[in-house]
């Protein structure tokens, strides 16, 4: 062998681990900089991101024509051909959501019960509502053609019918302990959704559970 060519040979060897030793030295050299402008460049996220949520609430708003909600004191929500966000974006082109309406207040409604058969928008009005409810709190506007409601410190739901039977819990004592957690922690302010309460067992057990 030559001189050149062991000389080649170890080079060759030894690259890789060169590589990595420069690229961690950038990187190290990188993070140093940053960190010197990282309250500016945080900043300057916070900003971006703020024009972000507010550029996209504003072109939803426009694009699928919705409203202004109205905050008011006390305990109401009023809603007037009201639409769910996601559900009237999905089918299909021939067919047309099916607005609805909503009147609660405290004292003179305080419970909606809504019946029906299967696949008649019953789950799709509640969850409608709770999308409302949490788009107006977030300072959007909301797919409803009038909206008024009071502030919602929380906002419970018991929907489907599962079971947790892996720690000996049924169908319906799962529902049982997800109700108590409701009842326990609910207050005045709070938006209860309760779809198909009591399903997960026989009939007047249910019946009592939704009672």
């Amino acid at each position: 062998y030559t001189s050149e060519l062991k000389e080649y040979e170890e080079k060759i060897i030894y690259s890789e681990q060169n590589i990595i030793e420069i690229e961690n030295k950038i990187f190290e050299d990188l993070k140093n900089y940053i960190l010197k402008f990282v309250h500016k460049i945080q900043y300057n996220a916070q900003l971006l991101a703020k024009v972000d949520v507010i550029c996209s609430h504003a072109k939803v708003a426009k694009d699928y024509n919705y409203t202004k909600p109205i905050f008011e004191e006390g305990i109401i929500l009023e809603l007037k051909q009201s639409r769910h966000p996601v559900v009237e974006q999905l089918i299909p082109i021939d067919q047309e959501f099916i607005p609805n309406d909503l009147y609660m207040r405290q004292k003179k409604k305080q419970i909606a019960v809504i019946t029906g058969p299967n696949m008649a928008g019953k789950s799709t009005f509640l969850r409608q509502v709770g999308h409302i409810i949490i788009l107006a709190q977030m300072g959007s506007f909301v797919p409803s053609k009038y909206c008024k409601l009071s502030l919602v410190d929380q906002l419970f739901t018991r929907v489907g019918a599962s079971d947790n039977i892996a720690e000996g819990e049924s169908t319906f004592l799962v529902e049982m302990n997800e109700a108590a957690y409701i009842l326990n922690n609910a207050t005045e302010k709070s938006f209860i959704i309760l779809d198909e309460i009591g399903r997960g067992t026989a009939t007047f057990d249910g019946l009592s559970l939704a009672w």
